[in-house]
């Protein structure tokens, strides 16, 4: 009877978000309205305005007025798989800096800071190529002796401070695999400081202050070495992606890299991808499509555009029997297998996402019925990881006093069994959808969600129709679909790991070199915030 009401609840409350999807309505318009022209999908729940300027910029507009206020992010296609092999971590290190300005901003006196930023970024070239202990240790006395001086110059914190300033909130960046980006929640009557003061962050920055940067990041490193789930997750994904950057990198880099950086590929990296061409401005809010497509045009649209390096992605071969990893640490003991499969915007990634919550939605899926609520386990879940090139779909199970990692392992793969076999209920795919579509529903319901889905599709080259229809696309497959796709797919051609608890023999932290405090200049100002300060701004109507 709960099973039936769960159908009926999600079926009806999904009615008038599925009606809003013709079928028919799946092609791509174009409008051209004044000086731009923008695509647009009729069906569109957002009813997004997608644009792209004259340097290749690409615009992603909808509005949403619950509140005077718009979800902004910068997305950039350049996540960590682009680090170079002997450079990991860089798209990192990178997002760290573009918070430290750039030479009109950030700095009292560039031309006295520039020859001593100049001086660092030689004698870390210097620094990378030596190997004598000491003498990378004189070295870096020096590094830090002249980053002090470079530091009399410096103004730390400009960015944040001007943000602020103009009511922003939430402002921070993260990098992934496939991208980097950069978040604010703003006032909607400070779109032009904004963009002004966006449009000089990417135009030229400036690594000041780079080796206390370095510090944190080191500290970052460091604790994801004292962290039992990213030891396990990196296991998984080294096991599954052998040639793949997914699986070979990760994002944070390694221990060799860190300790040898180079400003001067960092600055390389920069210009190879943070160019117009190879990003999307994402927004989301209270806002006039036409007068902002305008602004945007008028600031971040006079970035220059450049060629971008092809990518491709490496080919995995096949997993022919179970790869079996061990790792240790003092957190509980849990196992976690996965299966590998093609990346975004494929058949199999949509009967991914279907099978991933027929086995977990909280509810009604087949480990929440038949471990969790059983309590077979201590607890139990899967989720799919759908990536540009690749995706993987994970399950995890913690044990019972008394049971081993393997029979939870065992425990998890018998529920795949169940779908290979067909014994799950016919109602349950439809539900599924329906749960997915509620889901859906509740994204569109807030700045932040709608923006999100701009970036997902932007970094992964899917079409915007794509996504608005992937529900449709389904609502179409068929229980005999997933069976066949179960049977195809999920064999023995998994990479399991085992967390044990135990002493990991092999950490190894970064050690962080000694650092001289360097001088805050806290209470000075460029004449660029002076600048963005003295914009008018014209009040938010009610």
């Amino acid at each position: 009877m709960k099973r039936r009401l769960f159908f009926l609840f999600t079926f009806f409350l999904t009615v008038l978000f599925t009606l809003s999807l013709s079928v028919q309505a799946q092609q791509v318009k174009t409008v051209k309205q004044g000086d731009y022209t923008y695509r647009t999908v009729p069906g569109d729940p957002l009813k997004t305005r997608i644009y792209k300027l004259n340097n290749g910029l690409t615009v992603y507009l909808t509005v949403y007025k619950d509140a005077p206020r718009l979800q902004t992010a910068i997305a950039v296609k350049a996540g960590s798989k682009y680090d170079p092999h002997d450079n990991t971590g860089l798209a990192h290190y990178l997002e760290h800096m573009l918070f430290k300005g750039t030479d009109r901003y950030g700095t009292r006196d560039w031309s006295r800071e520039k020859p001593e930023i100049d001086k660092i970024m030689d004698l870390f070239e210097v620094y990378r190529q030596t190997r004598d202990s000491l003498k990378r240790a004189q070295i870096y006395h020096q590094i830090d002796s002249i980053s002090y001086v470079a530091s009399e110059y410096a103004i730390p914190n400009e960015y944040d401070k001007m943000l602020a300033a103009i009511g922003a909130k939430g402002t921070n960046a993260f990098t992934s695999v496939e991208q980097t980006v950069y978040i604010n929640d703003i006032p909607a009557n400070q779109v032009e400081k904004w963009l002004t003061i966006e449009a000089e962050r990417f135009r030229n920055p400036v690594l000041r202050l780079f080796h206390t940067e370095l510090e944190a990041v080191y500290e970052e490193k460091n604790r994801g070495l004292d962290s039992d789930r990213r030891k396990v997750y990196e296991a998984l994904l080294a096991g599954l992606f052998q040639k793949h950057q997914y699986g070979t990198q990760t994002t944070i880099g390694t221990i060799e890299h860190l300790k040898n950086p180079s400003m001067k590929r960092v600055l390389k990296y920069f210009h190879t991808y943070y160019v117009p061409n190879n990003m999307a401005v994402c927004l989301s809010g209270d806002i006039d499509p036409d007068q902002t497509i305008r602004l945007i045009d008028q600031t971040l649209g006079k970035l220059k555009p450049s060629p971008i390096p092809e990518y491709n992605p490496p080919k995995e071969d096949p997993i022919t029997k179970p790869i079996v990893k061990e790792v240790y640490g003092p957190d509980a003991e849990n196992v976690m297998l996965a299966f590998r499969f093609p990346g975004a915007n494929t058949r199999e990634a949509d009967l991914l996402t279907l099978t991933d919550m027929i086995l977990m939605n909280s509810q009604a899926g087949l480990i929440d019925l038949n471990l969790n609520q059983k309590q077979k386990v201590i607890g139990a879940g899967s989720y799919a990881s759908i990536m540009k090139d690749y995706s993987y779909h994970a399950l995890y199970g913690r044990p019972r006093q008394g049971q081993t990692l393997e029979e939870v392992k065992d425990l998890l793969l018998g529920q795949l069994d169940l779908i290979k076999k067909g014994e799950f209920p016919d109602w349950l795919l439809q539900a599924v959808v329906n749960d997915l579509k509620l889901s859906r529903i509740r994204q569109y319901e807030n700045n932040w969600g709608r923006a999100y889905n701009f970036v997902k599709t932007f970094t992964m080259d899917v079409p915007w129709q794509d996504y608005v229809f992937q529900l449709d696309r389904l609502s179409k497959f068929t229980k005999q679909d997933v069976i066949d796709f179960a049977n195809q797919y999920y064999d023995d051609n998994y990479v399991v790991v085992y967390k044990r608890v135990g002493v990991d023999k092999n950490v190894k932290k970064v050690k962080k070199p000694p650092i001289t405090p360097v001088k805050l200049n806290r209470d000075d100002q460029s004449d660029f915030i002076k600048k963005i300060m003295a914009m008018p701004v014209k009040d938010i109507q009610p």
